[in-house]
């Protein structure tokens, strides 16, 4: 019989490591939007053409997501986590090789191929070594990681770009990623419940099982959302913020990244949320909370805009986690896979945001992403009614 450990069992060691790797797998996803209107300056791109820079890899995370599901469900959890680490560093060091927009994109888009192999093996590692208020401890720790990653690699490109260009800033960014593979590969504990799944055919059948199933479909929905809406949002934002009357250089807009931390603190804390209200409970109100933010921005002081975005992006990190919950603790067959499905669904919605988004500012500057935004936020409201199953966290 496995074992599944308890909430005794999580150590220092596994919480740092769990937290960390959850760091580095977001740290270079989203970077390049602090140095988007250098970019934007120096390929002479339009805002849909730069937006597509955010979207090459969150296009490349939702295509490989499934796939690393199934590769992860037949060789291992641990061995995938490090050698997706390993790779992701290479095509950073080689974004500073760019010369153009379309190499640039390409360097992207591997650099989301990589991604999955963090995100969704360790989500499905979480859930078979863990149960009960453990499995969401970690989970939480983990979401708190990405948002740390999220703005750590925002801040940290935006910065370096003051002080040099942003070729050489991204070979720094490449350096940092070997800290990620060190950590992963020294303290991450083997994992003592995984059974390893190497034929296709039940693979196949759990494709099949989980695209008819309503906890996954829902999360899936869910997490398209929520991406849609932090890519959207914080992609052309700052195009607006570089715009007059605000003219924020790289630093400053780098700056405005420190919003994420809120998420550091808000996110362990909705653990006790949705043990109390349920993951449904959970995602209605944090949705909402996310809405008021998205109307927020439309405030001219500079000061409001941040306090909007503070708002905003706290509700999609307590959805985030709810949904991620939901599923890690409903799905229990071919977990790897479904953890894949919902990565799929969430960096699609990601994809669609940084192309839709781009659209909508190029036609009517900031105001129209706003009414985007808050369209798509509603369509999760009505997921989150008529799909998703109320069932109170254990």
């Amino acid at each position: 019989m496995t074992e599944v450990q308890t909430a005794e069992r999580i150590n220092i060691g596994l919480a740092l490591s769990v937290f960390v790797i959850g760091v580095f797998a977001f740290l270079e996803v989203y970077a390049i939007q602090a140095i988007l209107p250098n970019l934007m300056h120096d390929f002479q791109a339009t805002p849909a053409q730069i937006g597509f820079t955010v979207g090459a890899t969150v296009l490349a995370v939702a295509i490989m997501s499934p796939f690393m599901g199934m590769l992860s469900d037949a060789i291992g959890r641990k061995s995938v986590i490090v050698a997706s680490l390993l790779f992701l560093a290479f095509p950073t060091a080689m974004l500073g090789f760019s010369d153009s927009l379309s190499q640039m994109n390409v360097w992207r888009f591997l650099q989301g191929l990589a991604v999955p192999g963090i995100t969704v093996v360790l989500i499905a590692y979480i859930g078979e070594e863990f149960s009960g208020k453990a499995m969401t401890r970690l989970m939480t720790l983990y979401v708190s990681g990405t948002v740390l990653g999220g703005f750590s690699g925002r801040f940290i490109l935006g910065h370096l770009t003051e002080y040099m260009s942003w070729q050489h800033a991204f070979w720094v960014m490449a350096a940092m990623m070997l800290a990620g593979v060190v950590m992963a590969a020294t303290q991450l504990p083997a994992s003592k419940n995984f059974v390893a799944n190497a034929h296709l055919k039940p693979a196949l059948q759990g494709l099949w099982s989980h695209l008819h199933n309503r906890y996954v479909l829902s999360a899936m929905l869910l997490g398209s959302c929520v991406l849609f809406s932090l890519v959207g949002c914080f992609t052309f934002i700052n195009l607006h913020l570089a715009a007059e009357p605000y003219r924020l250089g790289s630093a400053d807009l780098a700056n405005i990244y420190m919003v994420y931390l809120i998420g550091m603190v808000i996110t362990p804390l909705s653990t006790q949320i949705i043990s109390r209200f349920g993951a449904k409970k959970t995602v209605l109100m944090a949705v909402s909370v996310s809405m008021l933010g998205v109307v927020g921005t439309l405030a001219t002081p500079l000061w409001g805009i941040v306090l909007a975005l503070a708002i905003m992006s706290t509700g999609v990190f307590i959805t985030q986690a709810a949904t991620i919950s939901y599923i890690a603790k409903n799905v229990t067959q071919n977990r790897s896979l479904a953890s894949g499905l919902y990565y799929m669904g969430y960096y699609t919605g990601g994809t669609i945001g940084a192309t839709v988004c781009g659209l909508a500012y190029a036609r009517g500057v900031w105001s129209m992403t706003v009414v985007t935004l808050l369209a798509v936020q509603v369509f999760a409201l009505l997921v989150a009614s008529y799909i998703m199953v109320a069932r109170k966290a254990s």
